[in-house]
């Protein structure tokens, strides 16, 4: 049985698609790049957004995280609230709440403002910690994440914890910290994605992942 729940935030908790691809038009827009169709910044949700900057636009790391400060302008005050909890999510945090189970989350997003999502959602009265990167981007890989939520409660019993995550990077971060993961589908990564990453089991839906895990 699985004690401790780790959960990924963007794309496992809520959709924040609208207000993350928006906050990275108004950043790009700044920077002299105009994108038209928000759907080409889905790519952006889950990792780490100065590596996004890097790798999809050719920024330098100075750019990048100026980057990031503009995308953090538009996101902080507008983007953070255009987001929605998935349908079931507060069902499964509170039937695993209810069982005994302590949920944690993990996520890349900087702390501050999982937690203003979490309480905006009021969804923070079933975790037991919210763990997220920090604000100077020293941590912000998911690897970096999930350890210092281990560290941060004391956890040491690797066999009672599990990851819940949408995309590699969740379950890349499971690996690196020799935990399980659950990969789900109804976020922004696909079944090919996951599996190659080495998600330990894949479920399509929230109440499938309720399922797997209250039997757990």
């Amino acid at each position: 049985m699985k004690q401790y729940i780790l959960f990924d935030l963007d794309g496992t908790i809520t959709n924040p698609k609208e207000g993350i691809t928006k906050s990275i038009q108004y950043a790009l827009h700044r920077m002299g790049i105009e994108v038209e169709d928000l759907d080409s910044l889905c790519k952006h949700i889950g990792p780490p957004l100065k590596y996004g900057f890097m790798e999809y636009w050719g920024f330098g790391e100075e750019e990048a995280e100026h980057g990031v400060d503009l995308y953090r302008e538009y996101y902080s005050a507008t983007g953070i609230y255009e987001n929605y909890e998935y349908e079931g999510i507060k069902e499964l945090c509170e039937s695993l709440s209810n069982s005994g189970k302590k949920l944690i989350m993990a996520t890349s997003k900087p702390e501050k403002f999982a937690r203003i999502i979490m309480e905006h959602f009021h969804l923070d009265t079933y975790f037991f910690d919210i763990c997220g990167a920090s604000m100077d981007n020293k941590r912000c890989e998911k690897g970096d994440v999930i350890r210092y939520a281990l560290d941060k409660n004391h956890i040491t019993d690797l066999e009672q914890v599990v990851m819940v995550g949408d995309r590699l990077h969740d379950i890349k971060g499971a690996w690196e910290n020799n935990i399980d993961s659950i990969g789900v589908l109804y976020g922004f990564g696909s079944r090919e994605e996951l599996v190659k990453a080495g998600a330990g089991k894949i479920v399509e839906t929230v109440e499938d992942l309720k399922i797997l895990l209250l039997e757990d």
